[in-house]
């Protein structure tokens, strides 16, 4: 559906606008979808994104300043979301060897097993959004998206 008819706004101030606009609709539509996906397995997607980056930092542990530089949204709270998943034993918080005053965060078994579920049912996500376009989309819109944010 087109932007216009989604946000019933007939006119932009140019395609610079629109463009904007559409951008952000997209990926609050897409993150809405997500959360609600990932609400089956108790965590938001902050919180799966942390799982992931933990993941793929293994068997490396990983602090929360490393966690907050490679999170999707660098406005969570990063500490806040390790101590959620503490909670749900998820994840593993161990005092620094070298630096006491950091501390050194683990993805649990459970986080693990709970990661690759949850993981598996964003793929059956992503493969729903790949029937609307071709990889060769895919890869413009991608080469489109990192061109807007180089500086």
């Amino acid at each position: 559906m087109r932007i216009e008819d989604e946000i019933k706004q007939k006119r932009f101030t140019d395609e610079y606008a629109k463009a904007h606009v559409n951008i952000l609709f997209t990926a609050s539509w897409i993150g809405t979808r997500s959360a609600k996906m990932l609400k089956q397995f108790g965590i938001s997607p902050q919180q799966f994104n942390i799982l992931r980056i933990l993941r793929g930092m293994q068997p490396n542990p990983g602090s929360i300043k490393t966690l907050t530089e490679r999170m999707i949204d660098k406005s969570s709270n990063a500490s806040r979301l390790v101590d959620k998943l503490i909670a749900k034993n998820l994840v593993i918080k161990a005092k620094c060897n070298e630096d006491n005053r950091r501390a050194e965060v683990l993805i649990s078994e459970d986080g693990l097993r709970l990661l690759d579920e949850a993981s598996h049912e964003m793929d059956v996500m992503n493969r729903s959004l790949a029937r609307k376009m071709s990889v060769e989309e895919a890869h413009q819109l991608n080469q489109l998206l990192d061109k807007l944010r180089e500086e």
